[in-house]
Formats: C-alpha cells, sequence, structure tokens
C-alpha cells in the first residue's frame, strides 16, 4: 500500500506532517488508451486520475469547452546542421507512433492540431550543440503536436522553453532508435495566468538511452503526464524534475514507467519545493513491471521541501510488479519542513538568515540542476530559483 505524505493548507505547527494511506493506484488508467476523445468521459474530479486536479482551472480542456482562439501558440526550433525540421499535417505517418492518449484532455489535443511539428536527428549523427524548442505563448487557446525522432546511433540534446501566456494542451513524442541517446530539458516558466496540460511520450529502443528533466516554475496550472515504454531489450531511462510551487499555483507532475519488454532500466528522481498559501504539487510515480520483463532494474522517489504555512503536497508512488525474475524495484516519498538545525548550523557560522535558506534549497535542487548539463540552462535556473526565493522574503 502505498502512502500519499500530505502538509495541508494552512498547517501551524512547524515540522508537523498529516501523512494518509491511499489505497494502490493502478498504473493503468481506468478508460483504455485511445486518440479518439470520445472513447474518454468528461471527468468530475472524483475519478482517481483526476481527484488531485482542480478542474475549474483547466479552462475548459478537460470537457470540449475549450476551443483553439487567439493567436495561441508560436514554436520556433532552431537547430544544428544535419537535422531535419518539418512542419507536417494530421496525416503524416509518424504521429503517434510513441504512445496513445491516456486521458481525455490529450485525447483532445490529438483530436485538435492542426500542424504537427517533427525534428529528426538522422542515425549515427553526434550533435555537439543542442536543439531548442521555443514554446511561446500569445494568448488564446492552443493545442500542439511534437515529435523527436533520433536514429540509430544518433546523440542529441534538446531544450524545450515554455514561456508567455496561453492555455496550451499537447503531445510530445520521443522516438529513439537502436543505441540511440537523447536527453530532453523541459522548462515551464510560464507566466502567472498560463494553463498547460501535456502527456509526453518516450519510446526506448535497444540499447537506448533517455534522460528527461522536467523544470516547473511557472503557469497557474501546469500537469504533465511523462511516460516511458520500451521497444526492445537493454534501454535505460532517466527521469528528473524540478519544480518550485508559489503562492496558488498547481504543479502536476505523473509519471509511469511501462516496463514492456525485459533487462531495462529506469530511475525517477523528482525534487519540489513550495512556498505559499494555496501552493499545491502532486507526484504521482508509476511503475510497471509486466509478466515478459524479467531482468528489469527500476527506482522511483520524490523529495519536497515545504517552506511556508499553507503549501500541500500530495506524492504517491507505485509499483506493479508481475514478475518476481528482476533485478531490483524500490520506492520512496518524503515531504519534510524547513530544517531549522541546518538554518542554526550555517547561522551559527556567520551566514545571514536569508542566505542559509538560498544555500539550503540550492542545494537541494543541486544534484538535478546539474543533470541539465548545459551551463547557460543551469544558470538561468538557479537565478529562477533565487527569485522565488526573494519574492518569499519581500
Amino acid at each position: 500500500m502505498a502512502e500519499a505524505q500530505n502538509i495541508p493548507a494552512g498547517s501551524t505547527t512547524a515540522g508537523a506532517i498529516a501523512v494518509a494511506a491511499e489505497s494502490t493506484v493502478a498504473t493503468r488508467m481506468s478508460a483504455p488508451p485511445s486518440f479518439d476523445v470520445a472513447d474518454f468521459p468528461v471527468p468530475h474530479g472524483r475519478e482517481e486520475e483526476w481527484r488531485f486536479t482542480p478542474l475549474e482551472r483547466l479552462a475548459g480542456l478537460h470537457d470540449g469547452s475549450a476551443v483553439a482562439s487567439g493567436d495561441g501558440v508560436k514554436i520556433a526550433v532552431e537547430a544544428p546542421e544535419g537535422v531535419t525540421v518539418e512542419t507536417v499535417g494530421r496525416d503524416d505517418a509518424r504521429l503517434g507512433r510513441a504512445g496513445t492518449p491516456v486521458d481525455r484532455v490529450a485525447a483532445q489535443a490529438y483530436t485538435s492540431f492542426e500542424q504537427a511539428s517533427v525534428v529528426t536527428v538522422p542515425k549515427e549523427t553526434v550533435l555537439t550543440e543542442p536543439i531548442r524548442i521555443a514554446v511561446h505563448g500569445e494568448g488564446g487557446v492552443a493545442f500542439a503536436h511534437q515529435i523527436i525522432e533520433l536514429g540509430a546511433f544518433a546523440e542529441a540534446v534538446v531544450v524545450i522553453d515554455h514561456t508567455g501566456d496561453a492555455v496550451l494542451a499537447d503531445n510530445v513524442e520521443y522516438v529513439l532508435g537502436d543505441g540511440a541517446k537523447l536527453t530532453v530539458v523541459s522548462v515551464q516558466d510560464w507566466d502567472d495566468k498560463a494553463v498547460h496540460v501535456g502527456q509526453h511520450n518516450a519510446l526506448v529502443g535497444r540499447d537506448a538511452s533517455f534522460k528527461s528533466v522536467v523544470v516547473t516554475f511557472g503557469g497557474d496550472l501546469v500537469r504533465l503526464h511523462p511516460r516511458v515504454s520500451y521497444a526492445a531489450t537493454g534501454g535505460e531511462a532517466e527521469l528528473f524534475g524540478l519544480y518550485f510551487t508559489d503562492r496558488g499555483q498547481h504543479q502536476e507532475h505523473r509519471l509511469l514507467v511501462d516496463h514492456n519488454n525485459p533487462h531495462n532500466k529506469s530511475n525517477a528522481v523528482y525534487k519540489g519545493a513550495l512556498q505559499g498559501e494555496n501552493a499545491h504539487a502532486v507526484w504521482i510515480g508509476d511503475v510497471l513491471i509486466r509478466v515478459n520483463a524479467e531482468g528489469t532494474d527500476t527506482y522511483e522517489m520524490n523529495r519536497n521541501l515545504v517552506l511556508t504555512d499553507g503549501a500541500r503536497v500530495d506524492s504517491v508512488p507505485n509499483l506493479e510488479i508481475e514478475t518476481g525474475e528482476i533485478v531490483g524495484a524500490g520506492h520512496a516519498s518524503a515531504t519534510g519542513r524547513f530544517d531549522d538545525e541546518q538554518l542554526f548550523y550555517l547561522m551559527a557560522r556567520g551566514i545571514p538568515e536569508q542566505e542559509a535558506r538560498r544555500l539550503v534549497v540550492r542545494g537541494f535542487f543541486a544534484e538535478l540542476v546539474q543533470q541539465i548539463g548545459l551551463p547557460d540552462v543551469e544558470e538561468r535556473l538557479l537565478s529562477k530559483i533565487e527569485e522565488e526565493l526573494e519574492a518569499s522574503v519581500a
């Protein structure tokens, strides 16, 4: 039985954490995956996959009342020489290979987009510069679809940067050929009123390596659903996440690693900090080890640091194991308030209180920031963390 660690809004007892036992949550959603939005009932908030999400703040993405309007989002791709960037129609055969929508919003996004962006790295191409994709909201409602595909033994780093203001529902596909290596950094740095609901599907080829780093700061509501499956054996997936949830924000990350082939690995580490009244973070970590997935090695962990009263965290790790022939499988979740002993230790050595707080939070996030591997992006994220901390004492 999994445990959900929950700090209720308005709690005033320092260090007190309310922990509620959760019934086992199926890693596969209640409705079968489908590309057709009509196959999903309109959620009412009582469903397991929607019970943490404030539906009234989805701007109609969940019930079909949201329609494309305004300028939507503008997508710009900067790619090194040798990379193919295309805009394709809905009939392109490459669409949907990495995975199928698993909820109504993802299906709505799939049935509503007009054109998809396809970025292809040819086989055996090793990029020395990152591919940068800028997704900028320019108001209104938008539905989008992107595909990042690496040929066999290709290597690439992709940065997807979300900024501006929009109501966006999208699907992003990552398709890795045999022996390919892909690192994706997805940054959600939206304006305060933005709404973003996205499903990310990764299909990992034989002996391929996939690393995902999801960073969420902005937006009124952000709900992301990273999913990984394996096309063959020998694949490895690393899912890292960093989120800083501020006053009134809802940030939700729902992971699924589907070990559907033998002898594959996965590791998921997400960390979040929260501050301000009604800041709400949700992390659902699902790992499914199917009956044919012998030799699986997997672990998932979620850590949350609550900086002020009034914030709430729901953290639910789940493991579903259908075979005993595995290397290892484990999960962990912990939520705690700011460590006053650490703060006292630093202050006793002459470090001012606010600087000491910044050092503790930077140290909390350091291992995840270092996973990015791009100095300009790392520095930007550290600066963003500093801005969030400054806002808490302003």
